[in-house]
């Protein structure tokens, strides 16, 4: 096992179109979408302690869900968690997690990954983190693992790279969720796969590009580099925090910088990102329908039924729906309009008792 190898895990988000069953006390990734007996990020935690010293996985997460994390991943101590004062994307909580582990080793190679993807074939995917970390220990690539498309996807970025003999390829652009024509002419042209969203690389090399491409950024981090790890970091890492801009990893860094590669990767993956996702990879019944709950169906097909498991749920004639009960809301809704489920929590955002429903 590789003392040098560290992971991040993000932990920040809200998952909004998950919700009702994502809600802000209980975010997706602290949920066991699928199935499993575990969480998504009691998931993603297992996957890597096959490959990384448990002293050296982190979790970022909001300052409100750090109890949470602790509680769903017992064996990590206090100071594993990195508390965010508030959301600012990708880009401030990883330069954050990396000058933390910067201060603890200048030599670490570091692979950041979301916490609520689904990821299958986990020896594949171990592999392919292992020889990307030994590709990145020179400190000179920034490397993000691409999936082969299987299909014309919208919800996905997309990675163009330059073709070569080796699976660490040169990237050449990248493109987030083209629409339908495009995402065909992607996936016929061969040289187009899928922004799996985890990441590998140099400490040095990755603090490096924050200094040349988000120098703003990077300047107050720095400013506050001095109490990390002390007992004065939580005030100095809401200081930085209200400074910074909030901009992605991706828009920040990876589509300036001239270092990036991506290895092209086989095992099974899907970002969990929506009801669509889940019903692609869920279990169905004779009439297609993914059931989570108590349920009694009569002439329903291609739904997805869902509930806390304390309520009885019939649905009879529908074709196509989420029919879902948790806590106090209950939702009934087409389950391919995956727009509206962000409209529905940002309008409930706009009613006074709206924060008792999200």
């Amino acid at each position: 096992m590789n003392k040098d190898l560290y992971v991040v895990l993000m932990a920040g988000g809200i998952g909004t179109r998950f919700w009702p069953y994502s809600r802000n006390s209980k975010p997706k990734q602290f949920l066991d979408v699928i199935g499993t007996g575990k969480t998504l990020l009691q998931s993603t935690y297992d996957r890597f302690l096959a490959i990384c010293p448990a002293e050296n996985i982190l979790v970022v997460t909001h300052e409100d869900h750090k109890a949470l994390t602790l509680e769903q991943l017992p064996a990590l101590m206090a100071e594993q968690i990195l508390a965010e004062p508030m959301r600012k994307n990708t880009a401030p909580c990883i330069l954050y997690a990396c000058h933390r582990i910067a201060k603890q080793n200048p030599n670490a190679i570091v692979v950041v990954a979301p916490s609520d993807h689904l990821i299958l074939n986990e020896s594949d995917f171990q592999q392919t983190i292992v020889k990307s970390a030994d590709l990145a220990k020179h400190q000179d690539k920034l490397i993000t693992l691409g999936i082969k498309p299987t299909r014309p996807e919208t919800g996905y970025g997309y990675i163009q790279f330059i073709d070569s003999k080796n699976a660490l390829k040169k990237v050449k652009t990248f493109t987030e969720k083209p629409e339908l024509v495009l995402a065909n002419k992607f996936l016929e042209s061969g040289d187009f796969v899928w922004n799996a969203g985890i990441f590998i690389w140099g400490v040095q090399a990755i603090l490096q590009s924050f200094a040349k491409h988000l120098p703003e950024m990077n300047e107050i981090f720095d400013e506050a580099a001095h109490a990390i790890a002390t007992s004065t970091e939580k005030e100095a890492v809401q200081a930085a925090y209200s400074q910074t801009k909030n901009i992605s990893i991706d828009y920040g860094i990876l589509e300036k910088a001239e270092n990036v590669y991506v290895m092209l990767s086989t095992f099974a993956w899907s970002d969990l990102g929506s009801w669509g996702s889940l019903y692609e990879y869920g279990t169905k019944d004779a009439m297609n329908n993914v059931i989570d709950a108590d349920a009694l169906t009569y002439d329903t097909r291609n739904c997805i039924i869902k509930g806390d498991g304390n309520k009885l749920i019939v649905a009879q004639g529908l074709n196509g729906y989420l029919i879902g009960a948790f806590g106090n809301v209950t939702i009934v809704c087409e389950k391919d309009k995956e727009d509206l489920f962000r409209k529905f929590a940002n309008d409930l955002k706009g009613k006074s008792n709206g924060a008792d429903y999200l």
